[in-house]
């Protein structure tokens, strides 16, 4: 085709000078939009400490690694032998030697730059274990067997081990590379007469050799530390970590032995600098090889074998011993002791246990897990708003109080296009907060709301009402410049707009951050769209967890952030974690496992750096503000030693315990996932003798949720409640254990909750003596066997009704447990559940009302008529006709049936006039028929022959 023209080649040029710039720019972006976020959130040192510290890591190693592989490469070159045999295997590498000749310089620097960047991407996967290692404060404690600080575990000895693995790969990398280069150059041969190596080959290859072994030295060494961390399967737990009896007495030896073998071939290896044979050097790494299996391997398994096996619990009894107190330690269960309680619950005095009853706990009868539809029918006000599905539980004004808040779903919005998914609709409106233990008098069974409407009023006062930040909210918006944003739609019609004015979000009047965002986001929009000018932010990384995971990456994240009305503004808290797997001895636990229960899912899932952990602390609290976005952390732990260790990496993230605002303290709480390891740590570790914890003949476990069909882990409860000792009640969270494999119940654990209390943290656990006594499940089970419990849910569902089984409270009451039960029903045609009915369980007694009131008094001796009203005495004598009598037979069954059908229609047109207060008259009429109606065709079947 000939030579281009220079037109051509000049278009040539410039279409691949442009591409380059493109791919530059595209890099450039993510980097330039990542220090944008950072810097303003105010935590642009994150950034930067990150970002130096993998580009350090990056360049000294990445160096290292190339200089390593080079100069091996460049010293097999010079020593190369000056003619090579003539053989046809030369002759073959003639070719090869003379084409490689005009690059052999450009070939070398593309060798050691590829080499050089991969170790240098892989090491700057290791920053944080550089700046613990570089930033550690001691833990002040020394483990068991080689009496070293855990900061030498938890700090230094990860460090070292990749020290170590990247020795071994520079040292056998060096090995390949000047390997081929002889053979490329004479220095070793295969099929060519003489010798098979040269000595300069051979010294070289040698103490590369004895480099590799010297190296297998050092990990000898740091295996004998490793034995304190390492894991292993043991009778009741599979993550047991620590040494054990064959480790102290046979693994720990033989590391010892088989590092003063790996010294002395090494040391072999060398001497063939001056020998120049291979001879003594392979005869010792053979042996190194024999002995290893020998040493470090048979000889473990024969005391195994036949010293362990034939006594083990004694042989374990002392590592047992050690290992229950590293755990118990690491995991801050070390002062938790089991106190003995009967848990059977007899009626011994009615008056005065109902009166105990009373003041025992503040029943949460509007379950949060449940509650959520109904908040969103009733409060949610315009279809574009949405509740979490499950709303969390704060105290306000001393009452225990479900609180949601009404966030942003686009997936309401009935015209979905570019400006209204991010410059229109950017923002929910509002809190929304109930009573926990009381239901509304309008509608029959609906939360009482203390916080509603739109704008929400009540008892919350003035705050800032919108949700920039959010749990629901993942989108991108663009906010503050000229297109005005939706705040909500007036009733009578009309909107009310604002513009963003708060501090977050970027700057996008600047043309390169529009460009680098276009290019972030893959919308070219954001270049040249006129919706956005002077004053523009745009606004991402907008929930709670994911900002707080990413100005402080070194945490690990509470899958239950939530909110709180503190100063008139709203504020997301967030409980933070700091964990290491390097405590000695303590065992370990996989935090995603340990934290899931049957109201785990996405957005409730702990976000976690490390999961395998065993040693966990609620270090840091943290709180973002639903408007601006902004994130502080606080110190909580202030004897923490790996926080003090991030603290020190990260200088000025961290603000002091004594800087939390009063206000926000008392919404502060001791966190779900937190309470959720140590639980499950309990179940086995509240044994602290050697020989129980071998039999595991008291092991435990938390039982299945009884509510749900799913076969997953109950969940911790918040409840105001007071414990056997207490004075008053307290904010607790809690949980139940039955026994492995069993259902009844056998423990019972509570932990002071409430952040402002001197005891906050405190676990209370009580041992159940009485193994007769009903679990969850069983009580569960019980319930539905009820006759009138039976007989409602049967009725209900004859009627399309759907049942759903609220949070089963368990409170220790006068020596025994106290069973609270909510019981919701939803109608065909309803889109949420209302309170119908309270189940009460008290020993072998069960009440079942329209309100706890009433089935408390079923419980505690007084006649109950199962509405929540008392049933008098019955004298004996027939009561004054006082109006006309009741219905009997077929005639009293046709008129529930009538009365039942007319309820049902009153409702349905209830729900279309938007009439709830109607509706919930309505359902009760409904539910009082129903149950003629079965009364009556339960008279029937008694007596055939009645009503003809």
């Amino acid at each position: 085709m000939g030579r281009p023209s220079r037109r051509v080649r000049t278009l040539l040029i410039t279409l691949g000078v442009l591409a380059v710039l493109a791919m530059v720019f595209v890099m450039f972006s993510g980097f330039w939009t990542d220090w944008l976020w950072y810097r303003s959130v105010e935590y642009s040192s994150v950034f930067t400490t990150t970002l130096w510290t993998k580009v350090g890591l990056f360049a000294v190693f990445g160096l290292l690694m190339a200089v390593a592989v080079g100069l091996n490469i460049w010293l097999a070159y010079r020593l190369r032998p000056p003619l090579s045999a003539m053989s046809l295997e030369q002759q073959s590498l003639d070719r090869y030697r003379m084409g490689i000749a005009p690059y052999k310089k450009w070939v070398l620097l593309g060798v050691t730059a590829l080499v050089g960047l991969i170790a240098g991407a892989s090491a700057t996967g290791q920053w944080r274990t550089w700046l613990m290692w570089v930033n550690g404060v001691p833990f002040g404690e020394k483990d068991p067997q080689f009496s070293m600080d855990v900061a030498f575990y938890a700090f230094d000895l990860p460090w070292y081990r990749f020290l170590l693995g990247f020795g071994f790969a520079a040292v056998i990398l060096s090995l390949i590379a000047a390997a081929v280069t002889h053979y490329l150059y004479g220095g070793l041969r295969v099929t060519s007469p003489g010798a098979r190596a040269t000595g300069a080959a051979t010294g070289h290859l040698s103490v590369l050799l004895g480099l590799f072994v010297s190296l297998k030295a050092v990990a000898y060494w740091l295996d004998r530390y490793g034995l304190a961390v390492k894991s292993s399967d043991f009778k009741a737990t599979s993550n047991w970590t620590g040494l054990r009896f064959v480790d102290a007495n046979a693994y720990l030896p033989a590391k010892t032995i088989l590092f003063c073998i790996a010294i002395i071939c090494a040391v072999l290896f060398f001497a063939t600098l001056w020998r120049r044979t291979w001879q003594l050097p392979v005869i010792g790494f053979g042996l190194m090889v024999l002995s290893a299996i020998l040493i470090g391997g048979l000889y473990p398994a024969i005391v195994q074998k036949f010293q362990v096996q034939p006594n083990e619990q004694a042989k374990e009894a002392e590592y047992i011993r050690k290992n229950i107190e590293a755990t118990r330690k690491a995991y801050g269960i070390d002062q938790v002791k089991p106190t003995d309680y009967t848990g059977r619950g007899e009626i011994t005095d009615a008056s005065k246990q109902r009166a105990q009853a009373d003041a025992a706990a503040s029943y949460r009868i509007n379950d949060p897990n449940i509650v959520s539809p109904t908040f969103q029918q009733l409060e949610q006000e315009r279809k574009y708003y949405q509740f979490p599905a499950t709303l969390d539980v704060d105290r306000y004004d001393g009452q225990d109080t479900v609180i949601g808040l009404r966030e942003l779903n686009l997936q309401g919005v009935d015209k979905r296009n570019w400006i209204n998914d991010h410059f229109t609709y950017t923002h929910g409106y509002g809190a929304v907060a109930a009573k926990g233990t009381s239901t509304a008098k309008g509608i029959t069974g609906a939360p009482e709301f203390t916080e509603s409407g739109i704008p929400s009023k009540g008892s919350l006062g003035e705050y800032e009402q919108r949700i920039y930040y959010g749990e629901k909210t993942t989108q991108y918006s663009i906010v503050g410049g000229p297109q005005k944003e939706l705040d909500y739609e007036r009733d009578g019609g009309g909107q009310v707009t604002t513009s963003y004015e708060g501090k977050g979000g970027i700057d996008l009047s600047n043309p390169l951050n529009r460009a680098a965002y276009a290019v972030a986001f893959n919308e070219p929009q954001i270049m040249y769209s006129g919706a956005i000018g002077e004053g523009s932010k745009i606004l991402y990384n907008r929930t709670p967890k994911e900002r707080v995971e990413a100005v402080a990456p070194w945490l690990t994240i509470d899958g239950d952030a939530y909110p709180a009305v503190v100063d008139k503004r709203i504020q997301w808290v967030v409980d933070a974690y700091t964990t290491t797997n390097g405590y000695p001895y303590a065992s370990r636990t996989t935090l995603g496992d340990t934290t899931a229960d049957s109201l785990t899912d996405r957005q409730r899932a702990v976000v976690a750096q490390q999961n395998q952990v065993n040693y966990i602390r609620n270090s840091v609290k943290a709180t973002v503000d639903a408007y601006d976005g902004t994130v502080t952390l606080y110190e909580w732990d202030e004897n923490d030693p790996v926080l003090k260790t991030w603290m020190k990496a990260f200088p000025g993230t961290v603000e002091a315990k004594g800087d939390i605002p009063a206000e926000l303290k008392s919404h502060m709480r001791y966190p779900q996932d937190m309470f959720k390891v140590q639980r499950e740590l309990l179940s086995l570790y509240h044994v602290t003798e050697p020989a129980p914890f071998y039999n595991a003949s008291d092991a435990w476990q938390v039982p299945n949720d009884p509510t749900k069909s799913d076969s997953n882990a109950v969940p911790p409860y918040y409840l105001s409640m007071k414990l056997p000792g207490q004075t008053e009640q307290q904010f607790s969270l809690t949980t139940t254990f039955t026994p492995s494999g069993r259902p009844n119940l056998r423990a019972f654990m509570a932990v002071d909750a409430d952040a402002t209390s001197k005891d906050y943290g405190t676990i209370r656990l009580m041992r159940v003596t009485d193994d007769k006594v009903d679990g969850p499940e069983q009580i569960q089970s019980r319930l539905n066997r009820h006759d009138p419990i039976a007989n409602f849910v049967r009725d209900l569902k004859g009627a399309d009704s759907t049942i759903k089984y609220g949070n089963l409270l368990t409170v220790p009451l006068d020596s025994g447990f106290l069973y609270v039960e909510p019981i919701y029903a939803q109608g065909r045609g309803s889109e949420y559940p209302l309170l119908s009915k309270v189940a009460v369980v008290y020993g072998q007694k069960i009440g079942f009302a329209n309100d706890l009131s009433g089935a408390l008094s079923q419980v505690f001796g007084e006649e109950s008529a199962g509405d929540g009203t008392t049933t008098p005495p019955d004298t004996g004598e027939p009561p004054a006709d006082t109006e006309e009598p009741p219905a009997t037979g077929d005639a009293a069954l046709k008129d529930a049936i009538a009365d039942a059908q007319k309820a049902y229609a009153d409702g349905q047109e209830a729900i279309k006039n938007g009439d709830w207060t109607a509706y919930g008259k309505a359902q009760q009429d409904l539910q009082d028929a129903l149950q003629r109606a079965a009364d009556a065709e339960g008279r029937l079947e008694e007596s055939p022959g009645d009503g003809g």
